[in-house]
């Protein structure tokens, strides 16, 4: 370690320590102040204290405490979550890829030369999945089997927890779920309370129109629900796509890019305030929303091209407003998560570049300090990137973004458990180890959530999930055609 590191390190720990370091000297103080006055004096001295200041001294802080014990707010725990693994038979190889582009009559050749180019740079591997329909030439976009699709997806990653969690559909209270472009009637919260039988009196939500993020909005939709609900209850936050009836067949560039980026995947969550066989407890979920600004609310915007095709339209400015969503949404996170003397030599730069000097260079926090593991949206080789470069990550901790986008492709608000299973897969999770998702979605949105392991899965934990039958291969190096 340099000198600089040294000193930095140092630093780290005086601060991290200050109480302490102020505490002691003071109760050494005190009890060398006692043993001076003697046990009778001290007696003496209590004895002279009048009723009231005894009464005050005891009564008032034991108040305050069961005040604040009464309004804070209940802790929120994760039971368990559970992913969806798609079947072999909707891979999506390559060539498979380019070959249905070129004989669907709907792309030229300029746009499959684009579709291919940007595949061959997207991050994404040869094992990549699309729901059955897209399989068909012409790809198949009616409700039944978009449908179809969302009962595949929702049904399998619940059925997955429920067996995982042992829990009965009968004890959810609470249940939210989100997708963004597929909002049929009966919405999809009502599909899983008929598949399931939940209660006539369960809590239920779906999300739609909220974009990649959604799935920190859902968990943090469920935690403030269950803060009104009676302690111990449970909520299920369910979290997919549905590509069907998305797949953009028309010519534009800019709407293209969402065919060679998404695909299927979700995930389904656990969540409740009694801490009983919890996984990790959520610490904190912040949302930063810059939809007030034209820019920001556009650049990922649902519209229809020149011949009526729909489709996502992705500005070229995407990357400059992820990266100002991205910055103040660490603003807020920061002092919630950073050690104090990250706080202070973030304040002492903000300090001299206004008061100083304002060419004197930010300091970027390290949020290494504060988390372990980094679960980033695998919206996309550059979203990686720019996350890798904005927050000085290393490979390793932005690994599971990248092996996810690789073999599950960006499947939107679900990528994010996806990830988290791969660094458990890895055997990587400890108890105590923190946890940052970091999701952005249209609107837009850069929304986080902070949470604190406090069970790690057993040797197997990667049994039965999404990276079961693959975890021993990964990582794979990603070719530089494919990074830069």
């Amino acid at each position: 370690m340099s000198s600089s590191g040294q000193l930095k390190r140092l630093f780290q720990l005086l601060v991290s320590n200050l109480l302490a370091v102020v505490a002691v000297p003071l109760a050494a103080a005190a009890l060398l102040k006692a043993a001076e006055l003697g046990p009778d004096e001290l007696l003496a001295r209590v004895r002279a204290l009048r009723p009231v200041h005894m009464f005050l001294a005891t009564f008032v802080p034991a108040a305050a405490s069961i005040v604040y014990l009464k309004l804070r707010p209940r802790t929120v725990y994760m039971v368990d979550y559970a992913c969806f693994r798609p079947p072999p038979n909707c891979r999506v190889p390559f060539a498979a890829f380019q070959e249905h582009a070129r004989v669907w009559p709907g792309f030229d050749e300029r746009s499959v030369r684009f579709m291919t180019r940007l595949l061959e740079r997207s991050g994404l591997g040869e094992e990549t999945c699309l729901p059955s329909a897209q399989h068909y030439i012409p790809p198949s976009r009616d409700l039944e089997s978009s449908r179809a699709e969302a009962e595949l997806i929702i049904f399998s990653a619940i059925d997955d927890l429920l067996a995982k969690t042992g829990v009965s559909p009968q004890e959810i209270d609470i249940l939210v779920v989100n997708c963004s472009l597929f909002a049929p009637t009966p919405s999809f919260a009502d599909m899983v309370v008929n598949r399931y039988g939940l209660r006539t009196d369960v809590r239920n939500v779906h999300l739609a129109g909220m974009g990649c993020s959604a799935g920190l909005i859902s968990v943090g939709l469920a935690r403030n629900l269950l803060q009104v609900a009676p302690k111990g209850s449970k909520a299920l936050v369910v979290s997919t796509e549905t590509i069907t009836p998305n797949y953009y067949m028309g010519k534009e560039r800019a709407m293209l890019l969402p065919n060679c980026l998404f695909r299927m995947g979700g995930a389904a969550v656990l969540l409740s305030t009694s801490g009983a066989n919890a996984r990790f407890r959520l610490a904190r979920v912040v949302r930063t929303l810059t939809g007030g600004k034209d820019g920001a609310y556009r650049c990922v915007y649902q519209e229809e091209d020149d011949r009526g095709n729909v489709g996502i339209n992705l500005s070229k400015d995407l990357m400059s407003v992820a990266g100002d969503a991205l910055k103040a949404n660490i603003t807020a996170m920061g002092p919630l998560v950073l050690p104090a003397s990250e706080q202070l030599l973030f304040a002492a730069s903000f300090i001299a570049r206004r008061v100083v000097n304002r060419g004197v260079k930010p300091y970027i926090p390290d949020f290494r300090t504060a988390f372990e593991h980094f679960c980033i949206h695998a919206g996309g080789r550059a979203v990686i990137d720019e996350l890798q470069r904005s927050l000085t990550l290393s490979d390793e901790q932005v690994e599971a973004s990248r092996m996810t986008l690789h073999r599950f492709g960006n499947t939107s608000s679900s990528s994010l458990w996806y990830e988290l299973a791969y660094v458990e897969a890895k055997g990587r999770m400890r108890r105590g180890d923190r946890v940052w998702m970091i999701g952005f979605g249209s609107g837009f949105k850069c929304n986080s959530a902070a949470w604190e392991c406090i069970r790690p899965p057993p040797a197997n934990g990667g049994a039965g999930g999404p990276w079961a039958t693959c975890a021993h291969r990964y990582p794979v190096e990603i070719p530089d055609v494919l990074k830069h």
